[in-house]
Order: C-alpha cells, then structure tokens, then sequence
C-alpha cells in the first residue's frame, strides 16, 4: 500500500515537471523565433456585429478573424471579465496570453449617432416651401411617435437625403422619408417620419383684456408664435402696438393684427381743449370743449366756450385743435402753403366782403387777444 502510493506520488511529480519544462520550453522557442505573445487589451472598438480574437488581444495570429462574442448595442459599451476571456481564448488554442493583471476590459460598439433636433431641422428642410409653406425656421413639427435618436452602424457614412416627401396642405400632415448610403455594399438605411406641420409667425399678443380706446403699455404685450392660418398677414408686432389704441375691446391671449390698432386720440370727446386760430401775423388761443375725438392730423369740431359756436379743426397736439386761414403762416414743422395763381385786385367793396371769416368770428366772440410777438 505505502508503495503504491509513493509510486503515484513519483508519477504526478515527473508529470508536472514535465509540463513545467514544456511551457519553458515553447517560451524559449517563441523567444528564439520572435514571435511576441498575445496580449490582453484594456479598452476595444469594434464596428461590426461581432468582437472577433484579434480584437480583444494583440499579436492574434491566424486566431485573429475568429468571432467569439456578439458585439454591444450601437453606440454603448460593455465589459468582459478576464478569466471570461482567457477561457473562451483556450477553447480556440489560444494559450499564454499576458493579461498585464487586467480584471476585465470594455468594448465599445462604434455608430453614428442623428440626434432628434437634426432629424427635425432635415424634414423642416425636406418641407420648406413645398405647397404653399414657409421657410423651414417657422415650421412646428408633431409627430406620430417620439423623435429619439436613431443608432446606424459606423459604415453608413453618406449624407441623409430625402428620397419621398409628401405634404397635405388640407390636413397639415406630412410624409418623409430619408436614406442614407454606406461605405461597404451594404443596402442604403431608410428612416421614415410622418406628422404634421404646421407654419408659424411672431406676432404681439395680448397680456391681459383691454376696452376699446384703451392705449397698450409695454407689460400688456407679449410676444408668441401662433399659426399663420390664424393671424393671416395682418399680425402686429410688439413695437406698432406697444403705444397704440385699442380700435375695440379685445381678450386676453388675442393675438393682435394692424386693423386692431389706431393711434392714439390726442383729443377725446367732451375734453377741455385749447382751440388755436392763426392768421397772418396773430395767433390766438381760447377755451373750448372737443365734440370728437381724434388723434393727430383729423379734423374735429370743437365748441368755442366764450361764443358757444361750433367750429372745425385739425387735431395738432394733446388736447390742442388749430383753425387756420388760408393765408396764415405754418406752424414750425408744417409746409407753407403752395402759393395760389395771381388774381387781380379786388375793387374796394369786394375787399371789404371778402374779409377773413375766421376774423370776424373772433370779434364777434369778443374773446380779448393779444398780438404775438413775430
């Protein structure tokens, strides 16, 4: 029994010997004949389906085509434990390879990546003016299904062209699709998009309710997109209607157009008023009472408070109306007047019933005057 023992010892000790002979052996010959040894890679890229032998280790060898694992979704990375590696490498005859005490190495799947805002921007291209649209920076997208990014392997290199574009101008839907070419014989990558556009404009809206006549601040516009469809051509921007007066009542959110606005009354009806007459070489001023209400440039009639006779003006400031004669010298800023034809002098008793009415209409409202300096 002690015998049998002792020879089984003797047996496993000559083996081991002889293995260990052998691996210093085969390493003297790989020494001598300059092959490196395999070596473990820390980090590994790969583009394909697949991560293959020589991907993973360097110094490969005829083993380095050989697949042995499937490779990570497109554009993520995954790990790979080293005893993993070194058992998988021996079941293909792949020994002695220098893992330099890596634990486990990551791979990273290479592919090119089309964000969401560029998938976008190309449809807006693909749309801009087609059946009536906008430029593509004033189209909003919804579509069927969420945009998110789109993975294609690393290959697929060529521009994304849109190969099919359909636009409804009724319904507001789109239809496009895209391809993109590859550097290899693989087959041409389609994305399709469908959704509806929708072209929008900048225009000034409403903060809060206003009544009409009312004058807009700055805080009661804001600035918004809304559908063209709905505010048309006549859209208002933010500085006509900051300052402006409220043709009607409009709600809060009204988008606001042109025809929606007027300027300002710079004489409102019922309002004290200073009425100014000029003639050549006066200028007077009384108290009146506006019976319209005007802003600058209309005519309106205003109610001379002294004589209580009505008479007709033109809107020239903030509760100011002017009369002028004919022949009465402009205001500064006013164009003088274009000069009539010649005519001959009047005999002495056309001149006296051709006397300036406005005049007359002064002294026969006795309101005192003096005479501006000129």
């Amino acid at each position: 029994m002690i015998m049998t023992f002792t020879m089984r010892t003797f047996i496993l000790a000559t083996a081991l010997l002889a293995g260990a002979a052998t691996a210093a052996f085969g390493q003297d010959k790989r020494e001598d004949t300059g092959i490196a040894a395999p070596m473990l890679r820390a980090n590994v890229v790969v583009s394909s389906e697949v991560v293959r032998i020589g991907d993973v280790i360097d110094n490969a060898g005829p083993a380095a085509n050989i697949a042995i694992y499937r490779a990570p979704d497109l554009g993520t990375i995954g790990t790979l434990t080293t005893a993993q590696i070194i058992s998988t490498l021996r079941t293909h005859q792949v020994i002695g390879v220098e893992t330099s005490g890596l634990q486990s190495i990551s791979v990273t799947r290479l592919s090119r990546s089309i964000e969401s805002k560029d998938i976008e921007a190309h449809i807006g291209k693909a749309l801009e003016h087609r059946n009536g649209l906008g430029d593509a920076a004033n189209l909003t997208l919804t579509f069927d299904r969420d945009v998110q990014g789109v993975q294609l392997d690393a290959g697929y290199t060529g521009a994304i062209e849109a190969v099919a574009t359909r636009f409804d101008t009724r319904s507001g839907r789109f239809d496009v699709t895209f391809a993109i070419g590859s550097e290899a014989n693989a087959p041409t990558a389609k994305l399709r998009f469908t959704g509806t556009a929708v072209e929008t404009v900048e225009v000034a809206v409403l903060a809060r309710g206003v009544e009409r006549n009312e004058v807009l601040k700055s805080s009661d516009v804001l600035v918004e997109r809304r559908p063209k469809a709905e505010v048309g051509i006549d859209g208002a921007s933010r500085e006509r209607a900051v300052g402006m007066q409220s043709r009607r009542q409009l709600r809060s959110g009204q988008a606001i157009r042109n025809a929606d606005l007027a300027k300002p009354d710079l004489v409102v009806r019922d309002q004290a008023v200073t009425l100014v007459f000029r003639s050549a070489g006066l200028y007077l001023t009384v108290r009146g009472k506006a019976q319209d209400s005007g802003t600058e440039g209309d005519v309106v009639n205003v109610m001379n408070l002294q004589s209580k006779r009505s008479v007709a003006g033109v809107v020239t400031g903030r509760g100011e109306v002017t009369v002028s004669a004919p022949s009465a010298s402009p205001l500064p800023g006013e164009r003088a007047p274009a000069p009539s034809p010649a005519t001959p002098d009047p005999a002495p008793s056309e001149k006296i019933s051709r006397a300036p009415s406005p005049v007359a209409l002064a002294a026969n409202d006795r309101v005192p005057v003096s005479r501006k300096a000129e």
